[in-house]
């Protein structure tokens, strides 16, 4: 048996010769590329399903949770989406080439910044097997060469969407290293390419708090990365109550798993007695576990388990809600800043500057205005898809698509400068 690391040395190696090549792809061919890879994806839906069978059967027997069964399993309607989404990026300008600025010095220089691919990416992910064809579609688009490393519980499903994609570049003489998986099981993997710092530019880990911070130690490559999604919806005191219902009730319950779902509510005091009895019973009649602070269980009579200060930080990626009511709009915003994890909050109210106060002061990648924090989504923005959504303040925050896969570079023009 190769030795992992000759293994994963030479694949990483490939891929920073294959990302010079795709710097220089045209935007035309890449997007050719991109429309088979959708049309194979529908082709080969049969064998994706299957593999995916597999991997469900696995989980159930190792009793993971709901929540990871439902980001595990695939659908002819989870491929269809899959599939849409690599036709969203043939929409979508190429941002390789593109000119930021442009300006000329006084000694007659002419300087552009333009953008250029970040070169290879490595991957590291858990149970979403949609993620694969997303990570391939953004790297490539952006002529970047990408080195995934699913997770175990879902390699039999990574692997069959990898080998229908990565089928496709064979037929357009595209270096098949381009996009390279890496389909041992051996968790040691991770740390081997986490020190490939000589060929891999950048690592995105995708998935819970102890694969990310795990990452972040280990890694001698530059990491952009999200820990949690503890979302926020706060009910303003001048809030469209119907309007508050139906955004908390999706933020919550629409999909539960993800890291754009609610996991705490904030209610304006001057509201809560309205607002609360009606909004609690319909979390409960939808299964949701509700724990709240003591007026929240005061007004609930009882139905609801009191929180503990934990229950503020926890991304509970399932049917389990923190509420809380707050005095104030600054005290919502201060709750949010200290308790939350900085990725998407939405203030619900018809009072134009409370709104205006609460986007300039809530540090998040994404603040909403009277919609719910389900929308941070690439696909959901018009970026195509996401490759991850970055909590970090660089080099990019929020969801992270085509122009985040890229870096800048100078080109300057003379005619014979030479510096005194």
């Amino acid at each position: 048996m190769v030795n992992l690391k000759i293994q994963l040395s030479q694949m990483a190696k490939d891929a920073r010769q294959a990302c010079r090549e795709l710097a220089v792809l045209p935007a035309g061919t890449k997007d050719k590329v991109l429309r088979e890879m959708a049309a194979a994806l529908l082709k080969e839906q049969a064998v994706i399903l299957k593999a995916n069978r597999k991997d469900v059967a696995l989980a159930i027997k190792n009793k993971t949770s709901q929540a990871f069964i439902d980001r595990l399993l695939l659908s002819e309607k989870r491929i269809k989406e899959m599939s849409g989404s690599l036709l969203e990026l043939t929409r979508l300008s190429d941002p390789v080439g593109r000119e930021i600025k442009c300006w000329k010095r006084p000694n007659g220089l002419l300087i552009h910044k333009v953008r250029v691919p970040i070169g290879v990416i490595a991957i590291i992910y858990e149970a979403r097997p949609n993620v694969t064809a997303e990570c391939i579609g953004l790297c490539f688009k952006s002529s970047n060469s990408v080195i995934l490393r699913g997770g175990s519980l879902a390699n039999n499903s990574n692997v069959a969407i990898y080998r229908v994609l990565k089928a496709v570049l064979a037929r357009h003489g595209i270096p098949e290293a381009a996009i390279n998986m890496v389909t041992t099981t051996e968790r040691r993997a991770i740390d081997v390419l986490l020190k490939l710092n000589e060929y891999i530019d950048l690592v995105i880990p995708r998935g819970g708090e102890d694969l990310i911070r795990k990452v972040v130690k280990s890694s001698l490559i530059p990491v952009i990365k999200h820990y949690k999604g503890i979302c926020h919806v706060y009910v303003d005191e001048w809030a469209d109550l119907n309007m508050a219902e139906k955004i908390c009730f999706n933020a919550k319950v629409q999909r539960p798993g993800v890291c754009n779902a609610m996991e705490s509510m904030l209610v304006n005091k001057e509201v809560a007695i309205r607002f609360l009895p009606g909004m609690l019973k319909k979390f409960r009649d939808a299964g949701v576990q509700v724990r709240g602070c003591q007026r929240t269980c005061k007004i609930s009579r009882g139905q609801v388990k009191l929180a503990v200060k934990k229950d503020f930080r926890t991304e509970f990626l399932s049917l389990v809600l923190a509420v809380k009511v707050v005095d104030s709009l600054q005290e919502a915003i201060d709750h949010i800043n200290n308790f939350g994890s900085h990725h998407s909050d939405s203030i619900v109210t018809e009072n134009d500057k409370n709104a205006v106060e609460f986007l300039q002061k809530v540090d998040s990648a994404c603040v909403y205005v009277n919609a719910s924090t389900r929308f941070t989504d690439g696909y959901q923005f018009g970026l195509g898809a996401e490759i991850g959504i970055s909590t970090d303040k660089l080099h990019a925050r929020g969801p992270m698509a085509l122009e985040e896969l890229t870096s800048y570079k100078y080109a300057v023009c003379g005619n014979g400068q030479i510096r005194e």
